[in-house]
């Protein structure tokens, strides 16, 4: 089972929420790639897929997905295969200047 980490700031798109960010969210999910992973978690909170991924399953630009401490390297395609014991960080990501 791969180890999720949905970041604080996601966890303001779950209604458990109630709208506020408050802590990270660590999920176990099964998968042996990297859209399967995230199947899971989009089975467990549906509201967060709109947020992650565009209507294509690309991971959306103001997303960042890291696996094992590496950023995703395709965007437009995540089905890289993950270990078992894989750790997937799903976060915000930052822009600024």
């Amino acid at each position: 089972m791969a180890r999720v980490v949905l970041s604080s700031a996601l966890s303001r798109w779950l209604p458990e929420s109630g709208g506020k960010p408050s802590e990270d969210i660590v999920l176990e999910v099964p998968g042996a790639r990297l859209d399967a992973v995230l199947d899971a978690v989009f089975a467990r909170f549906p509201p967060l897929r709109g947020y992650v991924l565009d209507e294509h399953g690309a991971v959306r630009h103001h997303v960042a997905v890291f696996v094992d401490a590496t950023a995703i390297a395709d965007k437009r395609s995540p089905t890289q295969v993950v270990g078992e014991r894989a750790e997937v960080y799903v976060m915000q990501a930052l822009s600024g200047g």
